[in-house]
C-alpha cells in the first residue's frame, strides 16, 4: 500500500492504492484453498484489509475490521493475513475498513469452484470482472460471458443496465441462485452479482451504464447523467452506441423488484435448508438520529445538530486502544458492555417521524456506546430490521461480517408481527452478507451462529459509519477447540497510543473525486 499521484479532472492528488493500481489486483483462489496476503504499508495511513463476504471459520483475526478484530498497520509496518476459503464459491471483494480508504483499496476476490467441479450453469465464454467505474468490454456475438459485477462505491446504491440485453442473474454475494432473467439491476455498495451475458444483439456498440439510486425521502433528487461504459462487438463499424433507457434515480419500485425477486438455488454447492427453530429474536430500529453539535462548531444535521447512526437508540463508538476482540479474548474490562438490547426502547410509528409524541424524541438522541450483543454458539439468530423515518428514510445495506443470512423476507412500512411473518420464504430465500434494508420498511434475516469471535454488523455506507450505524455480536466458543477462538497470531498489530487515530469521525484523506 502506497501513496501515488493521480490526476482526475485536472487536479493532481496523493492517494493511496495497492499495488499503484486502481481498482487494486484481483485475487482468484479456488474454493477450499488457503490465501495468504502479504501488506506493507508504506502509505501514510493506517489500514486494514478487509476480505468482504469472506466466513473466515476458525480464522477471525484475519476479518481486518478496524479496531473490532485488530488494531490498524501503521505506516512503516507489515501484516500478513492468512485464511483458508471454504463453503463458498461466486465474486466478493476485499477492501480497507479504515474510514473512507476504501475508496481507493478495494478489488475483485474471486472464488473458483474446486479443479473439475462445475459452475452450477453452462460454462461461460470467458470471465469478466467488472468493478463500477467502467470500461468497454470487446464481445464476440453469440457467446456467452459471466460478468463479476462489484459495487465498490462508498456511499451509492447502483442501477445496471445494458442497451437492448438482458443478463441471467445466477449468483450474489458468492451465493447462487435460481437463474433470474431482467434486464435492470441494483447492488448496494459491497454487493456483488454474477450474471450471464449473450451477445445475442446485432452487431455493434452498447452502452453499459450505471446511475445512482436516491432512496432518501425528502432529499432533493438533481438531474444525474449516468456514467458508461461500452460493450463492443467484434466487426462493429458504428461510431454511435446505443443508449439504454435508465430508471428513474429515486425508482425505489425498480429496486425492490429485483432485490425481492432473487432465491437461492436449493440444488446447488454449498446451500443448506433454514433452520426452523430460531433461538435468538431481535427487532433492531435503524437509522439516523442525532448527537449535540460541540461548542463552537456549525453542525449540517437537524436543529443544528450533528449526525448520529442509531441502531435500537445506540450509536456505536469504537474502542480507542485495543480491539474489541483482544478485550473479548483477554477478559479485559472497561472496553465495552454486553447489553446491546434485543428491542428498541420504546414502541413507535417507525417509519413516520411526524407522529412521534414529545416522550418519543428521545429517540432522536441515541445513545453513545461500545455495546455488543453475546450469542451462545451455534443458537440461530432471526432479525427484524426496521427502518426509520427519524431523520430521514432511505435504504441502508447492512453487511454482517463473518457470515452469509438468509433473507426471509423485505417490505414496506411497520414490520407487523403477525401478518407479516406468514409472508417469509422458508423454502428458497436468497442469501446474503450485505442486504439493503428498504427506505421506509423492512427485512427480516436469519443465521446460524457457527463462527466463534467478534463480528462487526453495520451500515455499508462509508456516510454512515462515522454516525456509528453499527453494533457487534460476540459468538461463544463452542463445546471444543476445533469450535472455539483460536489464539492471537503473535504478529498482530498493536494499537498506537493517540486514540484519535481511530475515531470513526475523523478523517484526514481527501478522496472527493
Amino acid at each position: 500500500v502506497k501513496n501515488v499521484v493521480v490526476k482526475p479532472l485536472c487536479k493532481e492528488q496523493l492517494i493511496p492504492s495497492v499495488n499503484g493500481s486502481l481498482p487494486g489486483p484481483t485475487i482468484n483462489v479456488r474454493e477450499g484453498d488457503t490465501l495468504v496476503v502479504h501488506v506493507i504499508n508504506n502509505s501514510t495511513y493506517n489500514i486494514t484489509i478487509h476480505w468482504h463476504g469472506v466466513f473466515q471459520l476458525k480464522s477471525s483475526w484475519m476479518d481486518g475490521a478496524n479496531m473490532i478484530t485488530q488494531c490498524p498497520i501503521q505506516p512503516n509496518n507489515d501484516f500478513t493475513y492468512r485464511f483458508d476459503v471454504t463453503g463458498q464459491e461466486g465474486t466478493l471483494l476485499w477492501h480497507a475498513h479504515v474510514v473512507n480508504l476504501r475508496a481507493t483499496l478495494h478489488g475483485a476476490l474471486i472464488i473458483r469452484p474446486r479443479s473439475n467441479l462445475p459452475y452450477p450453469f453452462p460454462k461461460p465464454y470467458k470471465e469478466v470482472p467488472l468493478i463500477f467505474g467502467m470500461f468497454n468490454l470487446n464481445v464476440v456475438q453469440r457467446k456467452t460471458y459471466l460478468l463479476r459485477i462489484i459495487n465498490a462505491a462508498l456511499n451509492t446504491h447502483l442501477f445496471f443496465k445494458i442497451a437492448n440485453h438482458n443478463v441471467t442473474v445466477v449468483a450474489v454475494d458468492a451465493v447462487y441462485t435460481t437463474p433470474y432473467f431482467t434486464d435492470v439491476m441494483i447492488l448496494t455498495p459491497g454487493q456483488t452479482v454474477d450474471a450471464l451475458l449473450t451477445a445475442d444483439q446485432p452487431i455493434g456498440m452498447y452502452y453499459m451504464a450505471i446511475i445512482p439510486y436516491i432512496s432518501a425521502n425528502g432529499q432533493p433528487t438533481p438531474e444525474i447523467k449516468p456514467t458508461r461504459g461500452l460493450i463492443v462487438y467484434e466487426g462493429a463499424t458504428s461510431s454511435t452506441p446505443t443508449k439504454p433507457l435508465m430508471p428513474a434515480s429515486d425508482d425505489i419500485s425498480t429496486a425492490h423488484r429485483f432485490s425481492s425477486n432473487i432465491t437461492s438455488l436449493v440444488s446447488g454447492p454449498h446451500w443448506t435448508p433454514v433452520p426452523r427453530h430460531v433461538d435468538e429474536k431481535m427487532f433492531i430500529t435503524m437509522g439516523l438520529g442525532l448527537d449535540p453539535c460541540p461548542l463552537n462548531t456549525k453542525c449540517i444535521g437537524e436543529l443544528g445538530q450533528r449526525y448520529a447512526g442509531s441502531l435500537n437508540n445506540h450509536t456505536f463508538v469504537l474502542p480507542a486502544s485495543i480491539s474489541l476482540q483482544e478485550a473479548y479474548f483477554y477478559n479485559i474490562t472497561g472496553v465495552y458492555t454486553n447489553d446491546f438490547p434485543d428491542q428498541p426502547p420504546i414502541k413507535f410509528d417507525y417509519v413516520n417521524f411526524q407522529q412521534l409524541t414529545s416522550y418519543d424524541y428521545k429517540m432522536m438522541f441515541p445513545e453513545r456506546k461500545t455495546s455488543v450483543k453475546v450469542i451462545r454458539f451455534n443458537s440461530t439468530v432471526e432479525i427484524v430490521l426496521q427502518n426509520t423515518g427519524i431523520i430521514t428514510t432511505e435504504s441502508h445495506p447492512m453487511h454482517l461480517h463473518g457470515f452469509n443470512f438468509y433473507v426471509l423476507g423485505y417490505g414496506f412500512g411497520n414490520y407487523d408481527h403477525v401478518r407479516d411473518a406468514r409472508k417469509l420464504n422458508l423454502f428458497n430465500p436468497q442469501m446474503h452478507n450485505t442486504v439493503g434494508v428498504p427506505p421506509a420498511g423492512w427485512v427480516v434475516i436469519r443465521f446460524i451462529a457457527d463462527n466463534p469471535g467478534v463480528w462487526m454488523f453495520h451500515c455499508h455506507m462509508d456516510a454512515h459509519l462515522p454516525y456509528g450505524i453499527i453494533m457487534a455480536f460476540i459468538v461463544q466458543n463452542g463445546p471444543t477447540p476445533e469450535t472455539s477462538l483460536p489464539s492471537p497470531p503473535s504478529n498482530l498489530p498493536q494499537c498506537t497510543r493517540d486514540p484519535t487515530i481511530y475515531d470513526s469521525r475523523t478523517t484526514d484523506v481527501d478522496l472527493s473525486y
